[in-house]
């Protein structure tokens, strides 16, 4: 098979699909890889690496996307390249397209197939290639945020482990996920006080036995979350429902509960975000203030730190990016069920009942 690997175009995506290891992996199991020339440097990872490993350079997006059987990327096509996807074409990425009605459409319409990083499972029922990213989000959402508690970033100008004799800075985190976990813990470490709101009871016991003792954890529901906003000085939304449009947890109404100053962190906008007055911002202009409070609710985190992130995602995804160049979706598909959750369209089709609802389209289960 033919694997390609294209630079990623997002704003201030530094991420690569594949590690040059993974191309030394897949030519010497017989496939064909291709990559875009320069695709692995914001990542580190020099065009010489992956032509010691086997790869084939090319010099542009559209030679890989016009001769790749199997594209692998991070981030979900952007507006230039949905023309690039040819009909039959597996595309395995992050896709979220409950977040994007205009993608999901143009991706029924190339007919490819759509196999979406972030609905594969495993097991137990797991996102075993969202979690990864999950983890760096959920890091990176108390470091961010930290920083636009400064008030040169127009923040409270809250240090969130305070010092002696001052008390320390108060974070809520909405969702008890792996997002709102790895939130919880550096916040925890950093010496804030934490709270974790989440609806399913069993969690909330499981964090009460595994988290230091300046985390509390409280049953969410609507009151809850007003009665904490009032109490906050950072504020990471950390809500996911997988394959589904995030729902609006927090309304504007509910920002006049927040003291001037208090930042929101909302990690939930790859799916449309659980803030209502969150809207997608990039790293190079990350913030913006809706009534006194400061939104930070870039679309890529985890791309800001892209040697770390690009070497957890591929070691979640190289696995199956060999099974798919072996077998082909079809195949892989009706061998294994978790692979099918990952595929959101079939040749026109669109398969997750999650996307259709989110933007009232047909649906069609995926028949393996």
């Amino acid at each position: 098979m033919i694997v390609g690997v294209p630079s990623e175009v997002k704003k201030d995506e530094y991420r690569v699909g594949m590690r040059p290891v993974g191309a030394e992996v897949l030519t010497k199991q017989g496939h064909t890889v291709l990559v875009q020339a320069g695709a692995g440097l914001g990542s580190g990872f020099p065009d010489q690496q992956y032509d010691a490993a086997g790869a084939r350079i090319v010099p542009t997006a559209a030679d890989v996307w016009a001769k790749a059987d199997l594209i692998v990327k991070v981030k979900e096509p952007q507006p230039q390249e949905i023309p690039l996807i040819r009909e039959n074409q597996t595309v395995f990425t992050y896709f979220h397209f409950a977040a994007d009605k205009e993608l999901t459409l143009g991706c029924i319409n190339s007919k490819c197939i759509a196999a979406a990083y972030e609905t594969l499972t495993d097991k137990r029922g797991y996102l075993p290639l969202l979690t990864p990213m999950s983890e760096i989000a959920g890091k990176l959402s108390i470091q961010e945020g930290a920083k636009y508690l400064e008030r040169p970033q127009g923040g409270r100008g809250i240090l969130l482990g305070g010092v002696p004799g001052v008390e320390p800075g108060k974070v809520l985190v909405i969702g008890g996920g792996v997002v709102g976990t790895c939130a919880a813990k550096v916040a925890a470490g950093m010496g804030a006080h934490v709270v974790i709101l989440d609806i399913n009871i069993d969690r909330l016991r499981e964090l009460d036995d595994i988290m230091p003792a300046n985390v509390d954890v409280v049953y969410s529901d609507p009151q809850a979350i007003r009665e904490r906003l009032s109490w906050a000085d950072l504020v990471v939304g950390a809500v996911l429902i997988p394959g589904a449009k995030a729902p609006h947890l927090i309304s504007r109404a509910d920002l006049k509960y927040m003291k001037q100053g208090a930042v929101i962190v909302d990690v939930a906008i790859d799916q449309g975000g659980c803030v209502e007055t969150a809207r997608v911002t990039t790293h190079s202009n990350p913030i913006y203030t809706v009534d006194g409070i400061v939104h930070y609710c870039v679309g890529n985190m985890p791309g800001a730190v892209a040697r770390t992130s690009t070497q957890a995602l591929t070691n979640a995804t190289l696995p199956w990016v060999v099974k798919l160049a072996k077998q082909g979706a079809d195949k892989l598909a009706k061998a294994d069920p978790h692979f099918a959750n990952a595929i959101n369209m079939n040749r026109g089709v669109l398969t997750n009942k999650a996307v259709a609802e989110a933007h009232e389209l047909e649906f069609e289960p995926l028949g393996v």
